[in-house]
């Protein structure tokens, strides 16, 4: 099921809402929310469900024990049993057949792999299961004594799919004694429909802009055509991804839960390192705290930690060797930032830092759409001007001229100065003016209903559009 959907705004949420606040005992409004984040998982994935409710059990019971025995052997058995359980599950779905082919490839044999779906969100819900675990036997989370609020904290539909990725310390609170207040829930609903018209209004249509040039027989593409083209795929996959964190956020927030923020404006970066600092910050996070530093971090063999964050981080992505060309990208470049680069930017106007990090940002994109990487570098080189059929053309000019409005809405939406500007106007309008606090509630439900009505109609007219990072 996704959230830019009639049935799940129409149907799922409201019926789901209206049960939910029916009710004013926590326990209750637990089941509550497990039945319709099962219901809601299965739904798309009847089958691989049990997937799910496999790992979250196998993983409760893992807990315990390292809780139970923290500091011997047996507690460090029971994390390694549950990382490499929950590692080979995901291995197994996502990633057997790749090596499948890449065996093959290279010795000639002829392995098979069965073609088996991949459940969605497993590598997100993965990830939170691993860190639930490690947590409890580091003795920075109590591990959970009901599995059926451990199956909350995994299965709760706002971040369930495609995240963001939650530690069960963050909310372990809140399972046990939160409260839906009519604040909260209103910015929930807020910040909901901002996310819905980031996906349907702005992403969507990103995307189809970009098709035209992405998806198009490169022998007539122009330099120019390239470069507006990945430039509209890169609004696409944020506004895209950084809306369903939006609204992820929001239910989380309609529901008394509160989710750390995924997305902090990533295109107004001025380095690589900045710009994974702003972007799916959930993931990162887990990365480092999971990853870089247990194998040392900057203390010791730095270089060779970085390589394995990044391999990981591109190959987590996507089960295909261009994911990992891309990941590997950003490698090569945080590498020279820490050696070099930052210390050269530091010399110069910012200007320079930000287009630097502008123009890597689209190149790695590049990679990150094409699966064919011989098309990817097909699409780089016209980018660069080899092998391009022009500079520009009618096609180019026609696009660009229709969508150039809407192209120029969007780079400032992914900047925060519509933001600063409408907090700058508020203050001085609240400073002078009486009342300005009820004008600013009627204003911000008159923006939402616009939005909300709007993003309706689009998904009237549009076909099944799920979220990019339902792939992941």
């Amino acid at each position: 099921m996704v959230f830019s959907s009639l049935f799940f705004l129409c149907v799922f949420l409201p019926v789901t809402l209206i049960l939910y606040f029916a009710v004013n005992n926590r326990n209750v409004r637990n089941w509550i929310l497990i039945a319709a984040s099962v219901f809601f998982y299965a739904w798309g994935e009847p089958v691989w469900v049990t997937v799910l409710l496999f790992s979250t059990f196998l993983d409760y019971y893992c807990a315990l024990q390292a809780e139970k025995n923290r500091g011997d052997w047996r507690g460090k058995a029971a994390v390694a049993f549950a990382v490499t359980a929950n590692l080979f599950i995901l291995g197994f779905f996502k990633y057997s057949g790749f090596i499948a082919d890449n065996i093959n490839a290279l010795l000639g044999t002829s392995i098979r792999v069965p073609g088996l779906n991949l459940p969605i969100g497993i590598s997100f819900y993965t990830f939170q299961l691993i860190s639930y675990v490690v947590d409890v036997y580091r003795g920075e989370s109590e591990a959970q004594k009901s599995p059926f609020k451990l199956l909350l904290y995994i299965s709760l539909f706002p971040q369930l799919v495609a995240g963001p990725i939650v530690r069960y310390q963050d909310i372990a609170w809140e399972i046990e004694n939160r409260t839906a207040t009519v604040k909260g829930f209103n910015n929930g609903v807020n910040r909901f429909i901002i996310g819905l018209g980031k996906k349907v209004i702005i992403a969507n249509t990103a995307g189809e802009i970009a098709g035209n040039f992405l998806n198009t027989d490169y022998s007539r593409l122009p330099v120019l055509g390239a470069w507006f083209g990945i430039a509209m795929f890169a609004l696409q996959i944020y506004f895209d991804f950084s809306g369903y964190s939006d609204m992820a956020i929001g239910l989380g927030k309609m529901f008394g839960f509160t989710y750390k923020e995924n997305f902090n404006y990533p295109y107004i970066s001025k380095s690589a390192t900045e710009f994974w600092r702003r972007w799916h910050i959930s993931l990162g996070t887990f990365f480092r705290d999971y990853v870089y530093i247990p194998l040392g971090g900057n203390r010791k063999h730095q270089t060779r930690n970085l390589f394995f964050v990044w391999f990981l981080t591109g190959l987590w992505h996507g089960a295909s060797w261009n994911f990992i060309i891309w990941g590997l990208f950003y490698f090569v470049l945080i590498f020279l930032e820490k050696k070099v680069l930052l210390d050269l930017f530091n010399k110069l106007p910012v200007v320079f830092s930000r287009i630097y990090l502008l123009l890597a940002v689209l190149v790695g994109w590049v990679f990150f759409y094409h699966t064919d990487l011989g098309q990817a570098f097909r699409f780089l080189g016209i980018m660069f001007g080899i092998n391009a059929a022009s500079w520009s053309n009618g096609e180019l000019y026609i696009h660009f001229t229709n969508n150039a409005t809407f192209f120029a809405i969007a780079v400032i939406a992914s900047t925060p100065l519509a933001k600063k500007l409408y907090e700058s106007m508020n203050k001085r309008l609240k400073e002078n003016l009486t009342g300005m606090c009820i004008l600013d509630g009627v204003l911000k439900s008159a923006v939402n209903i616009l939005i909300l009505v709007v993003s309706i109609i689009f998904l009237v007219g549009q076909s099944y559009n799920p979220f990019l990072y339902f792939r992941f």
